[in-house]
């Protein structure tokens, strides 16, 4: 896991909530230093309290974990598929439409298929 990249992302949303790191700290009923440790990536912290972060700073645990989770071409379909699960045909195909024109729309621009730029 890449605490460091957490803890960014932590420290983003407390400032946009403009908490700070005390006011963070006593309402999920650890300590100041607890926070800024985590912050700075130097401590890991539970599913309890990683869940209370999120839910304090109103995102979801996914988005602050998004760094860390490595793509395949395995879980990219998995997660796809989980998406998709409960659409109608014509949700689905709104969202294949979407995809194609975002595509195009990069293709437009230059980036070659495969470049993250």
């Amino acid at each position: 896991m890449d605490y460091e990249a957490l803890g960014r992302r932590l420290r983003q949303e407390r400032h946009k909530m403009h908490l700070t790191q005390e006011k963070l700290a006593e309402k999920i009923e650890v300590s100041d230093a607890y926070i800024g440790q985590i912050e700075r990536g130097e401590r890991s912290l539970s599913l309890d309290t990683l869940i209370k972060l999120a839910n304090q700073l109103g995102v979801t645990v996914d988005y602050l974990l998004h760094d860390s989770f490595e793509i395949t071409n395995d879980n990219f379909i998995s997660q796809i598929q989980q998406i998709m699960a409960n659409r109608s045909s014509k949700e689905k195909q709104l969202a294949l439409d979407i995809i194609k024109l975002m595509f195009t729309h990069l293709d437009e621009l230059g980036n070659e298929p495969g470049d993250p730029s």
